[in-house]
């Protein structure tokens, strides 16, 4: 019977004297005056700690802590002059926590998340203070999927893209908003400046306005409609490529397996050895290629 996974951490959570707390590092200079310093402060003095500090005790006997993670939290709280903070115990003395391992949360997940805020009564302001930004901000996070269609929400949903990208997918019908996120997606490319190539090469047909001409700061008609054109071709050729590419890939995993069977046969190594020595090299090559073999 496989033993039981060992917790990281003690179930009850303590309050522990600021003081008792022991820091491991030095915060670098200027970190007081960063955007995260900043929006974790504005965090702490409206709703307090969230998340404790994770601590281990330093010695038998003492009532001292070493700090493992909450640097920045542990440097707000003496600035506010708070005498106990409520901690995590640790069963270790390792600094490796599960925030290294945290995910950047997506653009789209923001969104969700003002959007439950608001649902559940916090109010724009309160939000925007917590988070020590401007209130428009919030609501234009609030707004960032008015006029997306789902479909592309559903791509972009844990991609990086920034605001500006919504800005573009907006100005384009639901269809060409999906042809161009896909585009987005297969480049792996979520900046504005792509975005707004890609709206550049937009058929008038496919905007929200199509008796609206483009505007597009340092493109002249000429260049968009030369813009189009090279898109279009391109999509046409992005379009026959994704639909021949699961076929060939499949084709190519079963010449893989094949030429396996064929090179575990001793006589046919042999006879290739003697005959074809280029050839054997090649096969052995395609045999040994390790994306087609993980394909397999």
């Amino acid at each position: 019977m496989a033993s039981r996974v060992r917790l990281a951490c003690n179930r009850n959570i303590i309050s522990v004297p600021v003081p008792n707390i022991l820091p491991v590092k030095k915060l670098c200079p200027g970190t007081s005056r960063t955007t995260k310093y900043l929006r974790i402060a504005a965090s702490v003095q409206e709703i307090g700690i969230i998340e404790p500090l994770v601590v281990y005790p330093q010695a038998s006997g003492t009532d001292q802590y070493i700090l493992l993670d909450g640097h920045i939290r542990l440097e707000i709280l003496k600035g506010l002059g708070q005498a106990n903070v409520n901690c995590l115990v640790a069963t270790d003395d390792e600094g490796f926590t599960y925030n290294h391992a945290v995910n950047q949360v997506s653009t789209i997940q923001e969104h969700f998340m003002i959007m439950e805020a608001i649902r559940r009564g916090l109010s724009e302001e309160r939000i925007a203070k917590t988070l020590n930004v401007d209130v428009a901000a919030i609501r234009r996070k609030r707004d960032l999927l008015d006029g997306i269609c789902p479909e592309a929400v559903q791509l972009l949903k844990d991609k990086r893209a920034c605001a500006a990208v919504f800005r573009e997918l907006r100005k384009v019908k639901p269809m060409r908003q999906i042809e161009m996120v896909e585009l987005m997606v297969a480049a792996g490319n979520y900046s504005r400046r792509y975005a707004e190539c890609l709206f550049a090469a937009t058929p008038q047909e496919q905007l929200l306005e199509p008796e609206t001409p483009k505007a597009v700061q340092g493109l002249n008609p000429e260049d968009i409609s030369r813009m189009e054109r090279e898109m279009e071709n391109l999509s046409q050729d992005f379009r026959l490529i994704e639909e021949s590419h699961g076929r060939n890939v499949l084709n190519l995993v079963l010449v893989v397996g094949y030429l396996k069977k064929l090179l575990d046969n001793a006589r046919v190594v042999r006879y290739l050895s003697q005959h074809h020595g280029e050839i054997l090299a090649e096969l052995q090559k395609i045999v040994e290629t390790k994306r087609l073999s993980d394909d397999e």
